[in-house]
């Protein structure tokens, strides 16, 4: 496979340049680029069913080059005889459900986003009913499209497939409504609530009005709800810090109950309770687990690697569950949690600190409008007892600090070389005193650090894509962090490959 195709993957998505803008970023994905890649996907659908009469649903977040791509994607598959669901402006999760929903069951379906990346990027997620595919079958669709280009798989000789536009954004989110009335058993179950949605100018904005309001709840306040693929108010990111900060100020400003933050695709989200407390990363985690626990006692709650160890000691003893703290990657966790789940371990949550959150009772899709949906329902339940969310976390016990420093590798073969630095890590721990490797532990290398002075952990671990190594740091003392980093500094400076400086400087 040429590197042109090569590059465009990203795990078990597809992302790239689509436009021009950012110094140093020339487009590669381009319209053309867009089209071949549907038509492998066709084919790839094809060999997968056995198929050849297909239906495949198109969507495209709030992006400037969504409607250029999306127009070539679709003229490539009715070129191919596939028949092509034009969903316009939708979510990822959305996509994902025209493949599940009764009165649609398409063969497939074609998301165009690059989830909370800058403007000019782009990419291609896709579904069949059995989820999104994976990163083997990506490779597979990529070099399927290699094949394209070099004229090995020539046009099928069919008839040229129909386009119809369906308006799916607004069924999926009645199904969200649906949800929450049944398991409320009210009509309205928001009624005398304020909440505040910052959908960031991604595809979220339907959230207040096509779910939040016909439930009754007042969304006066709400933000960058139209989309505007320039991002011009802030990242739609629910991990970035300005754009937590902006659905903070707006709850504490408009005195409201509750604040709803979605990425652009609105796979991941975030939240903000009354009090203006973000409930992201280790809170939205313990929030789902504290739901889910209680929904099915004793259940396994799947988390990625850097969670802290309050959060696992808030889901063992506070709430009777098992915390499984598995690799990064959202594929990886979700993974994870079907493997469990197959093996007889109840596991109904998969989530990761940065907002992806899928349930097993939704096909273990990433969905965060729904793992929304999930919080308004408890929100709702507790309101009639005179109670508030975010007391379902009251006992979760937090860290004081946390950094995290990202050590850049030089080396060409960096994976290997990162592994090595991880390893020689390993005996260096040997040395010192009150550090402790986790005797249970998927990713990287995790000790504990029991001295006084520190009382934390830190995490070190291979970048998923990157020619880097993470370094994660937490304590539960004010200058925590600085006494680990600082017997970290020795060891990293034997690495002449492995730019520590941010770390040494860090440490001072």
């Amino acid at each position: 496979m040429k590197d042109k195709w090569k590059k465009l993957q990203n795990g078990s998505d597809i992302r790239g340049v689509a436009l021009e803008g950012i110094e140093g970023q020339h487009v590669n994905l381009t319209a053309e680029a867009a089209g071949i890649i549907a038509r492998a996907f066709v084919l790839w659908l094809r060999e997968k069913t056995g198929k050849t009469e297909l239906t495949v649903a198109v969507g495209n977040d709030s992006r400037i080059s969504g409607p250029a791509l999306r127009a070539s994607v679709i003229d490539a598959m009715l070129a191919e005889g596939v028949n092509v669901v034009n969903c316009g402006l939708a979510s990822t999760p959305a996509m994902f459900m025209t493949t599940v929903t009764d009165g649609y069951m398409y063969d497939g379906s074609i998301m165009l986003t690059a989830s909370h990346l800058p403007f000019n990027r782009n990419g291609l997620k896709f579904f069949t009913k059995d989820g999104g595919l994976e990163k083997a079958d990506i490779t597979a669709v990529l070099a399927i499209a290699d094949e394209i280009e070099d004229g090995l798989r020539p046009a099928a000789n069919v008839a040229t497939g129909r386009e119809v536009k369906v308006d799916f954004i607004t069924i999926y989110a009645a199904g969200l409504v649906s949800k929450i009335r049944k398991a409320t058993g009210a009509l309205r179950p928001l009624e005398g609530t304020h909440i505040i949605v910052d959908a960031g100018n991604g595809a979220g904005g339907f959230y207040a009005e096509k779910v939040l309001k016909p439930l009754g709840a007042d969304t006066t306040g709400s933000q960058f709800l139209e989309p505007d693929g320039t991002f011009p108010n802030h990242i739609p990111n629910p991990e970035d810090k300005a754009a937590m900060d902006s659905i903070q100020k707006a709850v504490l400003d408009n005195h409201a109950d509750f604040g709803i933050i979605f990425d652009t695709d609105v796979d991941r989200a975030g939240a903000v309770d009354r009090h203006g407390k973000e409930i992201n990363r280790n809170r939205i985690i313990a929030m789902i687990s504290a739901i889910a626990i209680a929904e099915h006692p004793g259940a396994t709650i799947v988390t990625d690697s850097i969670t802290s160890s309050g959060l696992k000691k808030f889901i063992e003893q506070d709430l009777g569950g098992v915390h499984h703290r598995f690799k990064r990657g959202y594929k990886n966790v979700i993974n994870e949690a079907i493997r469990l789940n197959n093996e007889g371990i109840y596991t109904p949550v998969a989530i990761e600190t940065s907002g992806h959150g899928a349930l097993k009772e939704i096909y273990f899709l990433d969905d965060g409008a729904y793992l929304i949906a999930k919080l308004l329902i408890q929100l709702a339940l507790m309101r009639k007892e005179g109670r508030h969310i975010d007391e379902l976390i009251d006992k979760l016990e937090e860290p004081a600090e946390a950094v995290e420093f990202r050590l850049n590798i030089a080396a060409e073969d960096f994976k290997t070389y990162g592994q090595g630095v991880i390893n020689a890590l390993g005996e260096y721990v040997k040395t010192q005193d009150g550090w402790t490797p986790e005797a249970v532990n998927y990713e990287g290398l995790r000790v504990r650090c029991e001295n006084p002075d520190e009382r934390g952990w830190f995490l070190l671990r291979l970048s998923l894509h990157d020619p880097l190594l993470p370094l994660n740091i937490e304590s539960d003392v004010a200058g925590g962090n600085l006494a680990i980093a600082k017997k970290l500094v020795p060891f990293f400076k034997g690495f002449e490959q492995l730019d520590s400086s941010s770390i040494a400087g860090f440490a001072g």
